[in-house]
């Protein structure tokens, strides 16, 4: 098991912050996040009551540039 399932969307947006992405804007229902010198943004929804789902924190870490171990690090 990997243990990127029901994962809570504020920590996983605090978990990219450690890493060295900032909080751009939040546009709705989601935050998105930029890091200087790259030129990805990430987007996470932060839907209530909802966690982000598996798939897409695997794509927001690939496009990261980390690997799952090192942001479930930054996760807890």
């Amino acid at each position: 098991m990997s243990g990127l399932h029901n994962l809570k969307p504020k920590r996983v947006v605090k978990a990219f912050e450690r890493a060295g992405w900032q909080v751009a804007r939040q546009t709705g229902s989601h935050v998105i996040l930029s890091k200087g010198g790259s030129p990805c943004i990430l987007s996470i929804p932060l839907h209530k009551g909802k966690p982000v789902k598996q798939g897409l924190i695997r794509h927001l870490i690939a496009i990261a540039g980390i690997s799952v171990e090192e942001f479930l690090g930054l996760y807890k």
